[in-house]
């Protein structure tokens, strides 16, 4: 049986071929390899009008043009080379699509983003919509990879060199708004009018893909029912004649071979202080686009081609597209066999920094209507206030407009006692880490919500069986563990205790997605899974320090390694309170190995708990509005002098093997259900170095046989808490790896469709 194209033509009275993009069986619309002759045989059934007048291409999905190309593609390339004919095959479809004689124009709603993006950058014009939902980028780095079908070469000639890199380096996507002040489309308009403008603006250009200033169509009306009519109904329509947008002075400087030289150090410069070269895709994607500027468009695609399959080859990419396949399937699961329960409306308890977080995420995300309750309430207008300020720096990036904002705040609300609780479907407990009143909250739940609310406590350490002992109904009872800040930390781990109902489960899985986050389903252990491979290494940077290795050189040699911060810092941002707090629940757990040193009790005695009260490893305020330095109070309270004496190589081997370690007990201890899932832990949980793929993933690239080797020479330097685990000494006689096989990267390819 032929397969159905996802590329139909509908031929208007106006003689405008609109070609409608619709992948047969997705949910959403992704280039593949196939396309290229369904897109060449549909343009060719255009071109058979001898009146064609214009083409536009649109999407028939409801929220997606084209969000990007199938990645399973690469992860069929066993060559450079063959990834590289890939990319070529792409650029020449793009070129056959630039050289129509009569205008092309994209008409873009929803994501357009990757290859959906190189396509729409091949037509002569673009037009897209206002919607939230739409959003324009060339996200390839963070897969490791640079455009490889002609964007490279394509955006810097639309937008300018300098614009072009800063969207093409971070991977970020811009609305339609953004999207038009830079000049990336011709126009944003209402979704009603998209097509219609689309076609106007075709119709207005010449048969040499030229097109004349091209106006704008006005808000709010449905498009006309019939074509002859719609062609002068959306002339009316138009608000004003567009002229040719003028390049600001600062483009056109350095458009200039000067201009371009400065331009290409000061990136360079920046991206190399950013990745640390741990990101090969950063270098190339600037080289390519110099080249194409520099030497023409045809050494420009010759290099774009040849770098993406080199890309394509290297052990960072396949990290990253690992990491891309493993969180793609994550989003399909639920956590239990059971269906989740309806989501109507959710209650926050405690009004502090995470209490506040979660009902930020809860409200502007999931859109749910979020009831806080505090003690007091200056905590209820604390959380609220954080809802505020997140809200508040989109209307003034101009993603939300004042009155938005409003809407989003009227769904929270709060009090000091237990009105409106009543009917609330999930309750996110949020308060001190103590166990008692933990149980309080329990019961206090129990006694004012529906005998159905689910209550989910945020905690980061205690078990949620203990938590769960006393209530009435424990199968309602579930660990829901946030990361600081929840606002910006996409990882959650759910933790089911035995008695937790497969519904509750699954239903607070559902809610985590909806809030935005990645959940992990992790046992119920001291520490879960983020904070038990933390804690050692947070506690080897303890050691080196005491050792009389400085703050800052730790630090410095785990960003160097590849982390966002070093663990200093990281302890200041937790709090040097609840770290201290925590780790004698996981040495009561699991022994000695997370013992805090001795030393620690005069930083607890001397107020310190990090950024919190200005009092940490590190200085804060105005004192050092540049950037941080250590305080040097800290070495006199440890009675350290310091020294470095160890390189930043062996400070990260340290600390990192540590980790290692400690995350495969974890799986040998069915903590986690899977390698993939300790490997998404970790990279979104803690920021591992999402290039190494998680540490399990780093485990397979470096071998078992190595890391015990490394670790063992650690043990006879530093003591017995580096000697390998079982699990690894098994896997270095076996031979064994974790992610392959069984879990291949052509697997994760097939299974994320």
């Amino acid at each position: 049986m032929e397969q159905r194209s996802a590329f139909t033509l509908q031929m208007r009275l106006d003689n405008v071929a609109v070609i409608v993009i619709d992948v047969p069986g997705e949910k959403v619309n992704t280039l593949k390899v196939e396309f290229a002759g369904q897109i060449r045989e549909v343009l060719q059934q255009a071109r058979a009008n001898p009146q064609l007048a214009g083409v536009v291409l649109i999407s028939g999905k409801p929220d997606t043009f084209i969000a990007g190309a199938d990645i399973g593609m690469i992860a069929a390339c066993r060559t450079a080379e063959q990834a590289q004919a890939l990319a070529q095959q792409g650029q020449q479809v793009m070129a056959e699509i630039a050289a129509l004689p009569v205008p092309v124009v994209a008409a873009i709603h929803g994501a357009c983003l990757g290859g959906g993006l190189e396509l729409a950058l091949a037509c002569h014009h673009r037009v897209c919509t206002l919607e939230d939902t739409t959003r324009l980028g060339l996200p390839e780095v963070q897969l490791g990879l640079l455009p490889g079908s002609g964007g490279t070469q394509r955006l810097p000639r639309l937008i300018g060199a300098s614009t072009a890199l800063d969207l093409m380096l971070s991977g970020r996507t811009l609305r339609g708004a953004a999207a038009r002040k830079c000049g990336l489309v011709d126009d944003a308009v209402p979704h009603a009018i998209l097509l219609e403008t689309a076609v106007a603006l075709a119709l207005q250009g010449t048969h040499t893909g030229k097109a004349r200033p091209q106006p704008q169509p006005q808000t709010g009306e449905a498009p006309p029912q019939s074509q002859s009519q719609s062609q002068s109904q959306s002339q009316s329509q138009l608000r004003r004649q567009s002229k040719p947008r003028p390049r600001p002075l600062r483009e056109r400087l350095l458009a200039t071979p000067p201009g371009r030289a400065v331009l290409f150090t000061l990136v360079q410069r920046r991206a190399r202080a950013k990745s640390h070269g741990h990101y090969p895709a950063v270098d190339s994607i600037i080289a390519v686009v110099r080249c194409g500027l520099e030497q023409g468009s045809a050494a420009g695609y010759a290099a774009e081609a040849r770098a993406f399959g080199e890309l394509a080859m290297t052990p960072q990419s396949a990290a990253l597209r690992g990491l891309f396949f493993a969180s793609t399937a994550l989003k399909k699961e639920s956590g239990a066999g059971a269906e989740p329960r309806p989501l109507r409306s959710i209650g926050v308890l405690g009004g502090g920094l995470m209490g506040g977080g979660i009902a930020c995420v809860t409200a502007t995300r999931a859109g749910l209507p979020v009831r806080i309750k505090d003690l007091q309430p200056a905590g209820v207008a604390r959380a609220l206030k954080t809802s505020w300020d997140v809200l508040g720096k989109q209307v003034q990036r101009r993603r939300l407009s004042p009155a938005q904002r409003q809407q989003q705040m009227a769904l929270l609300s709060g009090g000091t006692d237990w009105q409106g609780f009543s009917q609330r479907d999930v309750v996110i407990e949020a308060v001190f880490e103590n166990l008692a009143l933990k149980q309080q909250m329990v019961a206090e739940v129990e006694a004012h919500c529906a005998e159905t609310t689910i209550f989910a406590s945020n905690t980061s350490s205690l078990p949620i069986a203990d938590i769960a002992r006393q209530a009435q109904r424990p199968e309602n009872v579930i660990g829901l563990h946030y990361f600081s800040p929840p606002e910006k930390m996409p990882l959650v781990e759910v933790i089911p205790h035995a008695g937790s109902a497969d519904t509750t489960l699954a239903t607070v899985v559902a809610l985590a997605k909806k809030q935005g986050k990645t959940p992990i389903v992790v046992a119920d252990r001291a520490g879960f899974y983020v904070n038990r491979i933390l804690a050692p290494y947070m506690l080897e940077a303890l050691h080196c320090l005491l050792e009389g290795e400085p703050i800052d050189a730790v630090d410095a040699a785990l960003v160097q390694f590849g982390f966002p911060v070093g663990p200093f810092q990281l302890l200041d941002e937790v709090g040097i309170d609840i770290a201290s707090h925590m780790m004698p629940v996981l040495q009561q757990a699991w022994g000695d190995l997370f013992a805090l040193p001795a030393a620690m009790a005069a930083l607890q005695k001397d107020d310190r708990k990090g950024r919190k009260n200005g009092r940490g490893f590190y200085l804060y305020g105005q004192r050092w509005p540049r950037g941080r330095r250590p305080d040097p109070a800290i070495y006199r309270l440890l009675a350290v002098t310091p020294k470095s004496c160890l390189s930043a190589q062996d400070l990260a081997e340290r600390c990192v093997m540590m980790l290692l370690n400690e995350a495969v007990r974890t799986l040998d201890e069915a903590v986690i259900r899977s390698a993939r899932d300790g490997d998404i832990g970790a990279v979104f949980g803690i920021g591992f170095p999402p290039f190494l793929g998680g540490p399990f993933r780093y485990i397979d690239q470096l071998g078992a046989a190595t890391v015990v080797s490394r670790l063992e020479q650690l043990a006879g330097r530093y003591g017995p808490r580096f000697a390998p685990c079982e699990r690894l000494k098994k896997m270095m006689e076996a031979r064994e790896s974790f992610l392959s096989p069984p879990v291949t990267l052509a697997d994760d390819a097939g299974a994320a469709g």
